[in-house]
């Protein structure tokens, strides 16, 4: 891959996370990476191109990130004991393969796009049922609503650690899942 564009992909992850896509224009992402404004429009066509390169970069560490954490989970209660533990570690910037935490970035893109049709939505619609799939396969019952559980209080918890602060909320789901 082309330094250049990498470096712009880095930038604009980094700012977007940190800061929201509509609050970064295009002059941020330049002058905080270096890069000229024609080297940034030969790689992408558009501020949109760069927002969905930056949501591919996040969603491939992501699943690689998820993929580790579950390796080895040979019982759904390890499943959920991984998953939810290694949540809690990216909730105390523990988990230095996803950076610090400023919660779900793809929830935070969507909530930025009003139309549920644009790419950038239908990309982080992939991104969730990709996640819910790496969990499935770790998964030895087959039941659809213990993945419903799994997935939708995995969805909860970092929206609450997010939002409320609530840095217990992955260790609350797994008391909750242990007793279903």
């Amino acid at each position: 891959m082309n330094i250049k564009r990498q470096l712009l992909i880095d930038t604009a992850l980094d700012l977007f996370y940190e800061n929201g896509i509509n609050s970064i224009g295009i002059n941020e992402i330049l002058k905080v990476s270096g890069v000229a404004k024609k080297t940034l429009y030969s790689h992408f066509e558009s501020k949109e191109a760069l927002v969905l390169a930056a949501l591919e970069q996040r969603h491939s560490i992501f699943i690689e990130w998820l993929t580790l954490k579950l390796q080895g989970a040979d019982t759904d209660e390890k499943v959920i004991h991984q998953l939810f533990t290694g949540l809690a570690g990216w909730f105390s910037d523990s988990e230095t393969m996803l950076g610090h935490f400023r919660g779900c970035f793809f929830i935070n893109s969507s909530a930025e796009f009003s139309n549920p049709n644009s790419d950038v939505s239908a990309f982080c619609q992939l991104h969730k049922q990709r996640v819910r799939e790496v969990i499935a396969q770790h998964l030895t019952n087959q039941d659809p609503l213990l993945l419903d559980a799994i997935s939708i209080m995995q969805e909860g918890a970092i929206t609450a650690a997010y939002v409320s602060g609530d840095d217990s909320a992955a260790s609350k789901c797994i008391a909750v899942l242990q007793r279903l």
